[in-house]
């Protein structure tokens, strides 16, 4: 997640240089071609480009609102993760105890059951993380994301999947969820299956077991809607003819421009001005689509997206201090401009 108001103007030109140097090569080829050559048929009208540049315009328009809706979303989503886990740590907190059984000897197991159901809890959303930052074919590639990596230690978990659960479970169960293909889900099969034990030691009422059993089921669904939005891409149809349309509309204009300027009146060198105009138009057009490439996908891990890490963390640390821990983990916040 970008964090200053505005954009750093020499990143955002060190991100676009390549496509930049692209234009202007293309740009000055046509002037050169045209104005040395004496290629005429390099000119085309300008009345249809401008008909072409104002569909282009609202369909790129109609792209990035659709991606900014799912980036939208996965926030709101992942807000419901921070509340419904806080809501957990403080049920299981106030819920779970002993004044049911009136014996004093179970009062430190009381306290071993609520720190294992909170710590599988932190453990349950740093895998979540995990499987949603694994890279599915219509995402950035790899190579982009190494670059943050470079850029961000922080930014994927340093940890084999192993060892980051044992950081927090015990080894046999750890060993029983690796062997599951969605380890989430089977995090929070375990959980339930620890409240009817609980109930049947009578360390909980009817009435705390279904309010605990229902943030369960929102764990399952806020987890379910996060899948929706990974595993289902924006259509590839819609994003695909963003960027074949925003090429062709760069293609033709400097030949639109060719004819608008060359029939201005203007001095010879005036078709000169093609170029500056072609750069920063073609520049505009292509910020706008990848604007919205960016966006279609909130759980890459890249510069734009949820800000999964600093959201976990900052959970791990509420529930760590609910169970009364002094010894916690440093928060992760801002760093070059960005909260990953």
């Amino acid at each position: 997640m970008y964090t200053h108001r505005v954009f750093n103007p020499l990143n955002t030109i060190r991100f676009s240089i390549v496509p930049i140097i692209i234009f202007s090569v293309y740009s000055f080829l046509v002037v050169a071609l045209y104005k040395w050559l004496e290629f005429e048929w390099l000119k085309i009208p300008w009345v249809p480009l401008t008909l072409i540049g104002i569909a282009v315009a609202f369909y790129v328009g109609f792209k990035n609102n659709s991606a900014y809706d799912r980036t939208w979303e996965a926030r709101k989503i992942w807000g419901g993760i921070v509340n419904s886990s806080r809501s957990w740590g403080s049920m299981i907190k106030g819920f779970v105890t002993d004044e049911f059984v009136k014996d004093e000897s179970i009062r430190t197991e009381v306290e071993e059951l609520r720190k294992q159901m909170i710590y599988r809890q932190i453990a349950w959303l740093y895998r979540l993380k995990r499987q949603l930052r694994v890279l599915k074919p219509w995402e950035h590639d790899k190579s982009l994301n190494k670059k943050y990596r470079k850029f961000i230690s922080d930014l994927f978990p340093s940890d084999d999947p192993k060892t980051e659960l044992l950081n927090l479970l015990p080894a046999k169960e750890v060993e029983q969820l690796l062997s599951t293909k969605n380890v989430c889900i089977h995090l929070l099969d375990k959980q339930s299956e620890e409240l009817r034990e609980l109930k049947h030691k009578r360390l909980i009422d009817d009435f705390r077991h279904m309010e605990l059993q229902k943030t369960l089921t929102e764990f399952y669904t806020l987890q379910g809607k996060c899948e929706r939005i990974k595993n289902f891409p924006l259509p590839r149809h819609y994003a695909s003819l963003s960027i074949y349309f925003v090429h062709i509309f760069i293609f033709l204009l400097p030949m639109g421009l060719l004819s608008a300027i060359g029939s201005a009146n203007l001095s010879e060198t005036m078709i000169w001005s093609v170029v500056p105009f072609s750069i920063l138009v073609s520049w505009i057009f292509w910020m706008m689509e990848t604007a919205g490439d960016y966006a279609e996908n909130p759980f890459e891990g890249l510069a734009f997206d949820i800000p999964m890490d600093s959201l976990t963390r900052t959970i791990e640390i509420d529930l760590r201090e609910m169970l009364g821990e002094t010894d916690l983990p440093p928060s992760i916040g801002e760093q070059n401009g960005i909260i990953f």
